[in-house]
C-alpha cells in the first residue's frame, strides 16, 4: 500500500521530464514554442553621417515612432547604415538595408539620401525626410499621390535660401557685397543659386559665390569673407553644412565672420543667425509615417508631408561681439532669441 503512492510520484517525474525533453526537440526543430514572442519588425535607417551628428534628429524621429506606437527594443528594432559624410556610399549601404529584408526604409537628410533609397528598391516601402522639392528632384511624380513606394516629409529649408540673404541684408544695410557658401556636389545648389541671384538683383548687391564639399575646405570660406571685402556669409541648405553646425559656428567666431545658416544648431552652438525649416517637426513626422507603414498603410496612399513651420534664430551674443545693432523689426520676427 505504501509503494503506490511512491511509483505515482516517479511517474509524475516521469511525465515533467518527458515533456522537458520534447519541447527543447521542439525547439530545436524550429516548432514555435506557446511562450515565445512574435516577430519584431525590423525598420531600416539610412543616414548620410553619423549617429553622433544625427542626435537631435534621431530623438525626433523616435518621438514620432512612439507617436504612432512603437518603441524601439519592444516591437520594433531599428538596423542602422552611416555614411559618415561619404555620400557616394549611400547607394550601397541602401541596398544592403534591401538585402536584410527590413520592413520599411527611412531616409532622412536630404536629396542624396531618399534618391540612394529610391535607386536601390522599387518594392521596401521608403519614408524620406528633405529640405527640397521631391517632384523637382525626381523623388516623386506627386505630393497628394506619391504612388510607387515612396512618401516623406519636405520642409521648406531650401525655397527659402534667398531670405537668408534678405535677413542678413537688413542687418548689415550699408553692405553692398555678400558671400555665399555653396556645396557644388548638391541636387538643389544650381536652384539655390539661381534664387540668390535674383535676389541679390532686388536688393542691389553683389554676390561672390565659395564652393565648400568637404570639411576641410570650410576654413577657407571663413577667411576669404574679409578678404574680398563682403558683409557676411550666407550659407545654402545643404544637409552637409547642417550637420556640422558647430564646427562653422567655431570657424565664424574665429574669423569674426556675420554668416546665417539653415539650422538653428549653428546659432545654439555661437553662430549669429539661422533661418530654416523645423528639423524636429519633419523628422518626428517621418516616424510617424513609419509607424503607420509597419502598421500597414501603403506609400502610395500616403501623401508627402510638407512642413511649414520656418524658424528664425538670432544669436544675440554674437551680434554683440561682432558689434552689430540688431534692428526691433527683425527681433519681432525671430522665434528665438538666444542671449
Amino acid at each position: 500500500m505504501r509503494v503506490m503512492p511512491s511509483a505515482v510520484r516517479a511517474a509524475g517525474r516521469m511525465t515533467r521530464r518527458d515533456f522537458v525533453a520534447l519541447a527543447g526537440s521542439a525547439a530545436a526543430r524550429g516548432v514555435p514554442a506557446r511562450a515565445q514572442q512574435p516577430d519584431v519588425p525590423v525598420i531600416g535607417y539610412l543616414g548620410s553621417e553619423s549617429p553622433a551628428r544625427a542626435a537631435s534628429r534621431l530623438v525626433a524621429f523616435r518621438k514620432g515612432l512612439a507617436d504612432g506606437g512603437r518603441t524601439e527594443g519592444r516591437n520594433v528594432a531599428i538596423e542602422f547604415r552611416w555614411a559618415d559624410g561619404q555620400y557616394r556610399q549611400l547607394p550601397a549601404l541602401a541596398k544592403e538595408l534591401v538585402n536584410r529584408r527590413v520592413a520599411v526604409i527611412v531616409a532622412p537628410g536630404g536629396a542624396e539620401v531618399a534618391l540612394a533609397a529610391k535607386s536601390a528598391t522599387t518594392t521596401v516601402p521608403v519614408v524620406f525626410e528633405m529640405g527640397g522639392d521631391p517632384i523637382a528632384l525626381g523623388v516623386v511624380g506627386s505630393l497628394s499621390q506619391p504612388g510607387g513606394n515612396l512618401t516623406g516629409v519636405s520642409s521648406l529649408s531650401v525655397e527659402v535660401s534667398r531670405k537668408r540673404l534678405e535677413f542678413i541684408r537688413e542687418l548689415l544695410p550699408t553692405a553692398g557685397e555678400f558671400a555665399i557658401a555653396a556645396n557644388p556636389t548638391s541636387p538643389t545648389v544650381e536652384s539655390q543659386l539661381r534664387n540668390l541671384r535674383a535676389a541679390a538683383e532686388s536688393l542691389g548687391v553683389r554676390l561672390h559665390v565659395l564652393e565648400a564639399s568637404a570639411e576641410a575646405e570650410f576654413d577657407a570660406v571663413f577667411k576669404a569673407v574679409p578678404q574680398m571685402r563682403a558683409g557676411g556669409l550666407v550659407f545654402t541648405s545643404d544637409p552637409y553644412f547642417a550637420y556640422r553646425s558647430r564646427r562653422l559656428a567655431e570657424l565664424a567666431v574665429l574669423h569674426g565672420v556675420p554668416a546665417v545658416t539653415q539650422s538653428r544648431d549653428f546659432p545654439l552652438a555661437g553662430g549669429l543667425m539661422s533661418y530654416g525649416g523645423d528639423f524636429e517637426q519633419s523628422h518626428r513626422q517621418a516616424g510617424i509615417y513609419a509607424s503607420r507603414i509597419l502598421k500597414g498603410e501603403k506609400p502610395s496612399d500616403l501623401p508627402v508631408q510638407q512642413v511649414t513651420k520656418v524658424e528664425l534664430f538670432i544669436n544675440l551674443h554674437a551680434a554683440n561681439a561682432l558689434g552689430i545693432a540688431l534692428p526691433s523689426s527683425l527681433m519681432s520676427s525671430a522665434d528665438t532669441v538666444i542671449e
